[in-house]
């Protein structure tokens, strides 16, 4: 199936790392210009590097994406690089595992900055770009937990459902530009190899599939009808289609990419 990316500008937020690494990847491959804005620097160089060697090219920029100005600055630079931008993907998260009542509320906080504020930001810098050249794909990494609702992800599941609703508003709002936004929701997605997480990524320390006490893995696995977890790849696929000519006719969806785990 011919997918319409080659040489389309893709910024993949958080894009150094483990889903958004593989979305990196999945994009370069499709021969786009990656734009990696991610807050590790160094990690967002180092796999830019390696995706320019995949048929792209790629490039770094470090982006809080809670600042404002950082993410207009980013954008700014993403367009004088490629002379435009195509595709959005929101990918950077963060989550504080821990039960409401026992979670500091700095914590919160900063669940709700990057997760929800960030998507906010990266949205509204790219949008004027948008609806001028009439065409821009914006693909939300969400979670089945802004579906279904989480244990000890209280606050983090609440930022996802927001992202949800704030992507069909948008798709509402803009669909007559010909502007086309949806959500991905994934389930549990852990790196399977060491070497995939920046410091300051969701799973910063370089958690692996491997570290998880097995009694553990099986327990949520348990809860997966293809009994198995979430690889980064899987929800990039999904990522490159709803970014690409075959996904024309979408917007406003949220696709769970977890197995089974969420099917409402």
């Amino acid at each position: 199936m011919e997918l319409g990316l080659a040489g389309k500008t893709v910024i993949v937020t958080g894009g150094g790392s483990n889903i958004g690494r593989a979305i990196t990847f999945a994009f370069a491959k499709e021969k786009c210009n990656v734009v990696i804005a991610d807050i590790d620097e160094e990690q967002g160089k180092k796999v830019a590097k390696e995706a320019s060697a995949m048929g792209g090219k790629a490039i770094g920029i470090k982006t809080d994406v809670t600042s404002w100005e950082s993410v207009q600055a980013m954008v700014k630079k993403a367009i004088e690089q490629f002379g435009k931008i195509d595709v959005l993907v929101n990918n950077a998260g963060f989550v504080s595992n821990k039960l409401f009542l026992k979670k500091p509320v700095e914590e919160y906080d900063k669940e709700l900055r990057i997760n929800y504020l960030g998507v906010i930001y990266c949205t509204r810098a790219v949008l004027d770009h948008f609806v001028e050249k009439k065409a821009g794909r914006i693909v939300n990494i969400a979670s089945d937990s802004g579906r279904v609702g989480e244990p000890r992800e209280a606050v983090y599941s609440g930022t996802k459902g927001a992202v949800i609703a704030f992507g069909k508003a948008i798709a509402k709002e803009t669909g007559r530009f010909g502007i086309n936004v949806n959500s991905i929701c994934p389930g549990a997605t852990i790196p399977e190899k060491p070497g995939t997480a920046g410091r300051d990524s969701m799973w910063a320390g370089d958690v692996t599939q491997e570290m998880i006490p097995a009694e553990v893995k099986e327990k949520i696995i348990s809860q997966y009808p293809l009994q198995r977890m979430g690889k980064p790849e899987d929800t990039a696929n999904a990522a490159v289609f709803l970014a690409s000519d075959a996904a024309a006719f979408i917007t406003g969806q949220t696709l769970s990419v977890s197995g089974g785990f969420s099917m409402c």
